[in-house]
């Protein structure tokens, strides 16, 4: 039986103290920290050859690739959820379904988008406006990377249902060996074989088929399959669990849609600026987003917590996990942004060589800042909902966020350029926090109305 590293809050339910939190959420911040980092490496990499457009053509096809599957991302989160439900409740059972059904959902949505890759493409060019020599490295990325897209999504659902049953020291070792073969890979191909983007593709399609063989190697060598297979599937499509399973998954992919026309109108806007300024966007969003997925490392965590405590009706569990969010949460903020205040100048140069992408990422290096302070209790918010499987707030309030977004983008692009780009983002960013909070106060008598453990 492989090791596993998990917060024992299951016999006698000892207190959560800082220390057990951060047991459970550093493994995860080295987790989650492994995505927005290999996007980082990519951007890096193509940002030391000649030209911006390189920059350019992998910032366009990742954005591609970051709507299909963030459009999906409700099949790793919501996995996470029942699957922590489930364990919580001590039942193998629903453990094994929380795996199967979202498992074929995502092998299905996978290979449906190999059949529609040209719409797809099509579609994707026609909304993100940018120069022709972008849009042909962009496509270049995308022939390549569209061929992993059922690994990508059945990846999503292993590394869920892995973080769902606190098979946490797993989960790191898994992502950070495939995420360091990707660096690895996209080195070679890039610098020493001149594949340019196409080596970044590959190199991420090579990853993420990677990625899969590995996650259902460690599935079986954990004895997940319940040896009562045959009788196990009559309860597959059990109609109250698989309809609350969509009906979650529903409401996150709504919310993922509203993030997704966010980012679009982001990278497509900076693309209409000229090729410098979306490269230089492109390093910040880099940026943006390890900042938001170290954050995020602590709403894993308390997602996790949150979902132990309602599958065992533990409420002392679930207070203590809203306090140690909120704490760490904030304190993750705040030393964020003190070290890319302090840093800035030694980080960027590590994105790209090209001194004007650099004096223009400088330049807006400000509203990066904002970013973690505005941002976090709403990332924090999100890793409660989720772990308690409560997807309606998460969809209402971020439908308001959308709108704050697009008045701010209306008002404020005309007048400040690439000023009030950033300050549209901002606003959506601090949207996402204030307009979740106020589900907070009716989530527990909700989650614990029949009662306590």
């Amino acid at each position: 039986m492989l090791n596993t590293l998990a917060v024992d809050l299951s016999n006698n339910r000892p207190a959560l103290t800082n220390r057990k939190y951060l047991a459970l959420a550093i493994p995860l911040i080295i987790s989650t920290l492994t995505t927005p980092l290999l996007g980082a490496v990519d951007t890096a990499v193509v940002g030391h050859l000649s030209d911006p457009v390189f920059i350019g053509g992998v910032a366009v096809g990742s954005l591609i690739f970051s709507q299909l599957y963030w459009l999906l991302g409700f099949l790793r989160v919501s996995t996470s959820g029942f699957t922590a439900q489930a364990k919580g409740a001590n039942n193998r059972e629903e453990l094994f379904y929380s795996f199967i059904r979202p498992f074929l959902l995502a092998a299905m949505l996978g290979c449906f988008f190999l059949l529609i890759q040209s719409p797809i493409k099509w579609v994707a060019f026609s909304i993100i406006q940018s120069s022709e020599g972008v849009y042909v490295q962009a496509a270049n990325y995308f022939d390549i990377r569209i061929w992993g897209a059922p690994f990508a999504l059945i990846n999503y659902v292993i590394l869920g249902w892995l973080v769902g049953s606190s098979q946490i020291r797993i989960t790191v070792f898994s992502q950070i060996f495939i995420n360091v073969l990707n660096i690895i890979l996209n080195v070679v191909f890039v610098l020493n074989f001149n594949l340019g983007v196409q080596g970044v593709a590959l190199a991420s399609l090579i990853a993420e088929i990677s990625s899969v063989v590995i996650g259902l190697v460690i599935l079986w060598k954990l004895n997940m399959i319940p040896k009562d297979l045959n009788t196990q599937w009559k309860k597959l499509f059990q109609h109250g669990p698989f309809v609350k399973m969509l009906q979650v998954n529903r409401d996150l992919f709504i919310r993922t849609v509203c993030l997704l026309t966010v980012f679009t109108m982001f990278t497509s806007k900076s693309g209409q600026m000229g090729e410098v300024e979306l490269a230089a966007n492109a390093i910040l969003y880099q940026l943006h987003l390890i900042l938001a997925y170290f954050i995020s490392g602590f709403s894993n965590a308390s997602s996790i917590l949150i979902g132990r405590a309602v599958g065992g009706k533990q409420i002392d569990l679930y207070d203590a996990t809203v306090k140690m969010s909120a704490k760490w949460g904030g304190i993750a903020a705040v030393t964020l942004t003190l070290l890319l205040l302090l840093f800035s100048d030694w980080i960027l140069p590590l994105f790209t060589s090209i001194e004007e992408v650099l004096l223009m990422a400088n330049q807006f290096m400000y509203w990066l800042l904002l970013f973690p302070l505005v941002s976090f209790w709403g990332l924090q918010l999100y890793g409660i909902f989720t772990g308690a499987t409560e997807g309606r707030p998460l969809r209402n309030s971020i439908i308001l966020s959308l709108l704050i977004f697009l008045i701010s983008y209306y008002v404020f692009v005309p007048i400040l350029g690439n000023h009030g780009l950033w300050l549209a983002f901002i606003l959506f960013s601090l949207a996402r926090s204030i307009f979740l909070w106020p589900y907070l106060l009716s989530l527990k008598s909700k989650c614990f109305t029949n009662g306590v453990g």
